[in-house]
């Protein structure tokens, strides 16, 4: 085992920052109102094993079924600009079926805002910089900062109230859009060259 502190620090900062979950908060105060609950515990983990399991399995695994990851991120950065357009429009795009209104905590919770295209595209960036074990303690740290979140995204909710999480909503729905546009240009480029 080699860990290190600084690539620990250095591996989950850009984590942090590519999940990005503080941004999402009125995205996860959205869904918990489509929900009426959200499973912050089963959410955290399911993403935590998802990008593990990605981290060391990726790119074989694209590979394995003819996808590239440049394909990957594109299709994430699409699903990721719907969502956008619900936040910003007040739309429903994704319906969640009635038979299971708890779809909300796996889908798009899980994936893509927290182990989406651009947090599993950078984990394999990660992995030619830093060692496996390091990486995967800054997945660690990350899923707690995501649970301490979701778990007191209700409180948020009251906190902010009605308007101050529509303001909120519609000016990340604009960032989560610039997100998404960014994931796509860059990478539909590299598609082409």
């Amino acid at each position: 085992m080699n860990f290190n502190f600084k690539d620990i620090a250095s591996a989950t900062m850009v984590l942090f920052a590519v999940i990005d979950i503080i941004g999402g908060i009125p995205i996860v105060i959205g869904l918990r109102e489509k929900a009426g609950r959200l499973h912050s515990g089963r959410a955290s983990i399911i993403a935590g094993i998802v990008m593990i399991i990605f981290l060391i399995l990726g790119e074989k695994i694209l590979h394995l079924i003819g996808i590239d990851v440049n394909e990957f991120a594109v299709a994430g950065a699409l699903i990721l600009f719907f969502i956008a357009l619900e936040m910003i429009l007040g739309v429903t795009l994704f319906k969640e079926g009635d038979d299971n209104p708890n779809m909300a905590s796996y889908f798009p919770l899980v994936f893509p805002l927290l182990a989406g295209p651009g947090s599993l595209t950078t984990l394999i960036s990660l992995r030619a910089e830093y060692s496996l074990e390091n990486i995967i303690v800054a997945i660690v740290v990350n899923i707690i900062i995501i649970y301490v979140v979701l778990k007191t995204s209700g409180r948020l909710q009251k906190l902010l109230g009605t308007s101050g999480i529509a303001v909120i909503k519609k000016i990340f729905g604009v960032i989560l859009l610039a997100i998404s546009v960014k994931l796509f240009t860059s990478n539909i480029q590299l598609l082409f060259n």
